[in-house]
C-alpha cells in the first residue's frame, strides 16, 4: 500500500488557502481553503490527511481541493473536489459519497413573513403530512419497479410528465434535472426493492425540509436576478437518493476494491478504492451512479410538489397566492464530465464533488439564461437554529476550484456528542421560544440535529466569499423545520 503524505506539513500559501506540498506519491499538490482561525479545528479533524490521500489518486489534475466546510468522510472528506483526466484518470465512489446527488433546492414564493406567522404550526404539521420522514420513510408515492425505471431515466423530467410539479422547473435544475446515459442494467436487485418505496420522501440524519424568510440582501442586483426580496418566504429542500443510492455506493464499493487488484492500483487508504474511467468496472459504476442521480432529481421534484399543496392547504389559499417557484437546485454529492482549463489548455474531467457545490462564474452557458450576469446560484444550508445562505458562483471558482465551492455549515459534534449535549433539554421547546417550529421523525433525530452540533455556516460562507469561489446574495431565516 502508498505511503501517505503527512497532512500535518501545511502550509499558508494565499489569505484563505492553505497547501500540503507534493512529496511522496502524491502526484498533486493537496489544498484547503479556509481563515487562519477555521484551521484549528480542521487541523484537529482526520480530513486534511484524506485530502493528501486524495491527491495520489492515478490521473488527478491540478491539486486535490477541500472547502471551508470540510470535515471526515468516508475516502475523500466531505468537502473534497477532485478532478480527472477522462484517459488516464480514475472514478471513486468515496469521491461521491454514499448519497449519490445529495442537494438542495431553493424555492421562493409570492408570500411574506406575515402571512405565514399565524399559521406556522398548521404548516409545519402539513409538510410532515405529506413529505415522509426518517429512516426508511416511504409511502409518499407508491410506484412500480417499471416506473422507477422511467424515473431512474427521467429524473425530474418523469416526475413532471407524472404530473409532480411545473415545466417550468426544470430549467433550473442542475442538468435540468435529468443527467445523460443512466444504465438501469448496473443496478442491483437490492437498491431496486429499497428505491421502489421512497421517491418523494426526505429520509433521516441532517436531510430537512425548511421553510422561512429572507433575512438579509448584501447583493441587490443579483437578488432582483433571482427573484429575492426582504421578507420574502422561501423553502430548502435538502435531501438525496435515499436507500436506492446508498445501496448503489455499497454495490460498487466492493467492485472497484476487486478493480483496484486488478489494474494495480496502490494507494494509502483502501476506502479510496476507484477503477479507470474508460474500465469495464468504472463504466458500469458511472452509468448506476447516474441512476442515482436522476432518483435524487425525481425524489427533490415529487417532494417540491407535495410542498406546494401543503403550503395551499396549511393557509387555505390558491396556487396563485402561494407561488412557489423553483429558484435553483444544485447537487453536491457528484462526479460529472466538465470542461475545464487545465494549465491553459480546456479539457473535458471527471469533476468529483463530495459535500460540495457546483459554482459556475457568470456568462456560463451552463446555467439559466436568467442567471447569466450574475452566475450560478449555489445553496449553502446552515442548521435549523441559525440560517442559511444563498450565493452566486465566480470566475475565481472557474480557474481555481473547477467551479467548486462549499455546500454547508459542516459538523462540529458527532451525533453521539450532539446527543450528549442535548441531554434532558426539551430542543423543540426552545427553538419554538425562538419562533422555530420543528417537527421530527424521533426526539433522538432532532437532538441529534441541534444547531450547535454544526459549525456556524456564516463563517463558511465567508470564507470562500473572502477566497473568492462564491459571493453572498442572500441570508435565509427559518421559521418552521421538518427533519428525518
Amino acid at each position: 500500500m502508498a505511503t501517505a503524505a503527512a497532512a500535518s506539513e501545511i502550509e499558508q500559501i494565499a489569505p484563505y488557502l492553505w497547501e500540503i506540498p507534493k512529496s511522496g506519491e502524491m502526484r498533486v499538490p493537496a489544498r484547503i481553503y479556509a481563515t487562519e482561525k477555521m484551521m484549528a479545528d480542521i487541523r484537529a479533524d482526520k480530513a486534511p490527511q484524506q485530502v493528501a490521500n486524495v491527491a495520489h489518486l492515478p490521473g488527478i489534475v491540478k491539486a486535490s481541493l477541500a472547502m471551508p466546510d470540510i470535515h471526515w468522510g468516508y475516502g475523500f472528506p466531505i468537502g473534497g473536489v477532485a478532478a480527472f483526466d477522462v484517459d488516464e484518470g480514475v472514478i471513486s465512489p468515496g469521491g461521491v459519497g454514499y448519497d449519490i446527488n445529495c442537494g438542495v433546492r431553493l424555492m421562493a414564493s409570492r408570500l411574506t413573513r406575515s402571512d405565514v406567522s399565524g399559521s406556522l404550526h398548521r404548516i409545519v404539521d402539513e409538510l410532515f403530512e405529506r413529505v415522509p420522514t426518517g429512516v426508511g420513510s416511504s409511502g409518499a408515492l407508491q410506484i412500480s419497479r417499471n416506473k422507477l425505471k422511467q424515473a431512474v431515466r427521467g429524473g425530474a423530467q418523469w416526475a413532471v410528465k407524472e404530473g409532480f410539479g411545473d415545466p417550468d422547473d426544470l430549467a433550473f435544475i442542475e442538468e435540468n434535472g435529468c443527467i445523460d446515459s443512466p444504465d438501469p442494467d448496473a443496478i442491483s436487485e437490492k437498491a431496486w426493492k429499497r428505491g421502489v418505496p421512497q421517491i418523494g420522501t426526505l429520509g433521516s440524519g441532517n436531510h430537512f425540509l425548511e421553510f422561512g424568510y429572507v433575512a438579509e440582501v448584501y447583493d441587490q442586483a443579483a437578488a432582483r436576478a433571482l427573484g429575492l426580496e426582504l421578507d420574502q418566504v422561501t423553502v430548502i429542500i435538502h435531501t438525496g437518493s435515499r436507500g436506492f443510492g446508498h445501496q448503489t455506493c455499497e454495490d460498487y464499493l466492493s467492485v472497484m476494491d476487486r478493480a483496484m487488484n486488478k489494474y494495480g492500483i496502490d494507494l494509502p487508504d483502501r476506502q479510496l478504492a476507484c477503477a479507470p474511467i474508460r474500465s469495464p468496472e468504472g463504466q458500469k459504476y458511472l452509468g448506476a451512479m447516474r441512476c442515482a442521480i436522476n432518483f435524487a432529481f425525481a425524489n427533490r421534484q415529487v417532494i417540491a410538489h407535495n410542498t406546494r399543496l401543503a403550503f395551499e392547504h396549511g393557509l387555505n389559499v390558491g396556487p396563485r397566492d402561494v407561488g412557489l417557484r423553483t429558484v435553483y437546485e444544485v447537487a453536491h454529492n457528484i462526479a460529472k464530465f466538465e470542461a475545464h482549463d487545465i494549465d491553459g489548455d480546456v479539457r473535458e474531467v471527471c469533476v468529483h464533488r463530495k459535500g460540495a457545490t457546483r459554482a459556475y462564474g457568470p456568462g456560463s452557458p451552463e446555467i439559466p439564461q436568467t442567471y447569466s450576469e450574475v452566475g450560478q446560484p449555489v445553496l449553502v444550508p446552515g442548521d435549523m437554529g441559525r440560517y442559511s445562505y444563498v450565493l452566486v458562483g465566480t470566475e475565481t471558482a472557474m480557474t481555481e476550484t473547477f467551479g467548486s465551492t462549499c455546500h454547508g455549515a459542516g459538523r462540529q459534534l458527532s451525533r453521539r456528542k450532539a446527543k450528549k449535549a442535548a441531554g434532558g433539554r426539551d430542543i423543540t421547546g426552545e427553538l419554538e421560544k425562538r419562533g422555530i417550529i420543528v417537527r421530527g421523525a424521533s426526539r433522538g433525530t432532532i437532538n441529534e440535529e441541534i444547531p450547535e452540533a454544526y459549525k456556524d455556516v456564516s463563517d463558511v460562507v465567508d470564507a470562500c466569499e473572502m477566497a473568492g469561489i462564491s459571493r453572498k446574495v442572500a441570508q435565509l431565516r427559518p421559521l418552521g423545520c421538518i427533519k428525518g
